[in-house]
């Protein structure tokens, strides 16, 4: 039986692992070849460690064990040279483009004394690093086509990523993720025409590195000199009103895969959220 997405092609940024990684084997689940791409560098302001080569090679293996064809390449989403030359050594290759993932994000978090320049990070990655994906990728796109955006919960709840506490590279983040919402229905609206579809999901607390790190674990218990795991859980859990403090990143995977595919032909401009209840739980201001 072919899968949802046979004979199509997508292009994943920050493929390396977690979510990224997740979106790029569950499409090939469903038939896709994957043009997969990641930095595998650090950027310092970045409290947790970034991805490696060995992660995106990791990624590879496990598309080309579902018997699909994958081309990666290391590249920086800030540089959309980078990201040009990618689709275009991936669409040589593979043959085509299909479906956008612009996914790779990071959450700069002040560790001393706030730096205006983590801001600077952060928007460069998870807003410019999106608007560069998606520009590269959608001259290429046939009628019919689908952009998937990654935003954040998060950025939509009061007192999280605009919280003094976390640093101007979380207010950059918070900011940039909600700039992309009106992105986004901008891109739909202009690509309709061609029945691109354009659209963003919203994930709350996901189970990657980007939350478990030491830097998040000593914001959410500061009355702990070192945090685990398990200190920091029934403080994650409290975000959502599905009683778990995180959701998996296949969980996002698998409204990717929705988005990306046939099924949602007319679905286009939406933000939709896989947060357990999160924005209900804590909506944003008065008549909300």
């Amino acid at each position: 039986m072919p899968g949802r997405l046979e004979g199509k092609v997508a292009f994943v940024t920050g493929a390396a692992r977690g979510q990224g990684r997740s979106h790029a084997v569950r499409l090939a689940q469903e038939g896709a070849d994957i043009i997969a791409v990641d930095i595998c560098e650090q950027i310092e302001s970045n409290p947790y460690p970034l991805a490696t080569d060995a992660d995106l090679a990791e990624t590879a293996l496990l598309v080309e064990k579902l018997d699909r064809r994958i081309v990666t390449r290391k590249a920086d989403v800030r540089e959309r040279h980078q990201l040009q030359e990618a689709v275009e050594a991936g669409i040589a290759e593979l043959g085509r483009l299909d479906v956008v993932v612009a996914n790779a994000g990071i959450l700069p978090m002040a560790m001393g004394d706030p730096d205006p320049m983590d801001f600077v990070d952060a928007t460069d990655v998870d807003l410019i690093g999106v608007m560069n994906a998606v520009a590269v990728a959608v001259p290429h796109l046939p009628n019919f086509g689908s952009v998937v955006v990654t935003g954040s919960t998060a950025a939509m709840l009061p007192n999280t990523t605009d919280n003094p506490a976390m640093g101007p590279g979380s207010a950059g983040y918070g900011w940039a993720k909600r700039i992309l919402m009106s992105y986004v229905e901008q891109m739909a609206l202009h690509l309709a025409p061609r029945f691109i579809r354009v659209n963003a999901v919203h994930p709350t607390n996901v189970n990657t590195h980007l939350l478990h790190n030491d830097g998040l674990y000593g914001m959410f218990r500061p009355d702990l000199e070192n945090p685990t795991r398990e200190d920091v859980e029934p403080a994650f859990t409290t975000f959502q009103a599905m009683p778990i403090p995180y959701v998996e990143p296949v969980d996002i995977s698998n409204l990717v895969l929705f988005l990306a595919s046939a099924e949602a032909r007319y679905v286009t401009g939406q933000q939709i959220r896989v947060d357990a209840g999160s924005l209900l739980k804590f909506p944003q201001g008065p008549g909300s």
